[in-house]
């Protein structure tokens, strides 16, 4: 990989972390919800835009800057997984057993709803 490559990938990881903290803090603080909403919503619109990039069959470094640095910074695993956890800590089971269900089934819709617009892209 080369040195441009690198400075691509590290620049939109960095905006790519630092809009999933703003979107998901400004999703969370105007919900009531015992959902981790922001984090949801978060992870619903990456699942879109992978899905889109994965149908608009990018490759090579595009693929890498748009789905790892961008598309992998932007969404966040291991924060979904805390705040499940979180909420059975909590006593919340069923809340946290909809927001992995809910969070699973919808992701694989978005990026099936994805792949479509990006073959429509093509």
């Amino acid at each position: 990989m080369s040195a441009p490559v690198w400075i691509g990938v590290a620049a939109l990881g960095s905006v790519a972390a630092l809009a999933r903290f703003l979107v998901g803090g400004a999703i969370a603080v105007r919900t009531s919800s015992s959902l981790p909403l922001g984090t949801f919503a978060v992870n619903l619109s990456g699942s879109l835009l992978l899905g889109v990039a994965s149908g608009a069959a990018l490759t090579g470094d595009l693929r890498l800057l748009v789905g790892t640095a961008a598309i992998g910074s932007y969404t966040t695993f291991s924060t979904w997984q805390l705040e499940t956890q979180r909420l059975r800590e909590k006593g919340q089971t069923p809340a946290a057993a909809v927001n992995v269900l809910a969070s699973i089934a919808l992701g694989v819709a978005a990026v099936a709803l994805g792949q479509a617009i990006g073959g429509w892209l093509q």
